[in-house]
């Protein structure tokens, strides 16, 4: 099983999920380049200028590994990662575990992905002007359980750990 965290978040969110599965699997955990202790001097800002960057990457890290019947389960944004990487080597897969996904994050006459256009330009502008301050205000929010501040938190501070460059670019990406 190879899991892949979403936007803003490193290995680290799995911590309570994986061990469940390392019996009966072999675990892969790893951060996206610009996330957790990824080697930042990895990101190339022209192959990450769309997921297919990430893809790539979610690749070699199963030829390196030389994983077959691979069970991808992706957060977020890295279910579409996932889905990108199986379209392009399909026996590599045995399956997909989607957790979240949106294969559009923007609204558009029938389809709802749950953001205006508007409400990304502002997200974005958000992050470019105070990536650390936007962190602070929406990791609660997206986070949810306002009943458990803890998570919140632990979610700002995961995006504060993330590179503010590499944030803001991996946020146009999705977005």
């Amino acid at each position: 099983m190879l899991f892949a965290h979403g936007f803003g978040c490193d290995q680290n969110m799995w911590r309570y999920v994986a061990p469940a599965f390392e019996e009966s699997h072999r675990v892969v955990l790893f951060d996206h380049v610009g996330a957790g202790k990824s080697d930042l001097l990895a990101y190339d800002p022209e192959k990450y200028d769309s997921l297919n960057g990430y893809a790539t990457d979610v690749l070699e890290i199963v030829e390196e590994l030389d994983l077959r019947d691979v069970v991808f389960v992706g957060h977020s944004v890295s279910a579409m990662i996932g889905v990108l990487a199986v379209v392009r080597d399909p026996g590599r897969f045995a399956g997909l575990v989607l957790v979240g996904p949106s294969p559009r994050y923007i609204d558009d006459a029938d389809y709802v992905g749950g953001f205006g256009k508007a409400d990304v330009d502002e997200l974005i502008d958000s992050l470019d002007s105070n990536y650390l301050g936007w962190s602070s205000a929406m990791a609660p929010v997206i986070m949810g359980n306002p009943e458990r501040p803890e998570l919140g938190e632990e979610l700002t501070n995961s995006f504060c750990r993330t590179d503010p460059a590499i944030a803001r670019q991996f946020a146009r990406v999705t977005f």
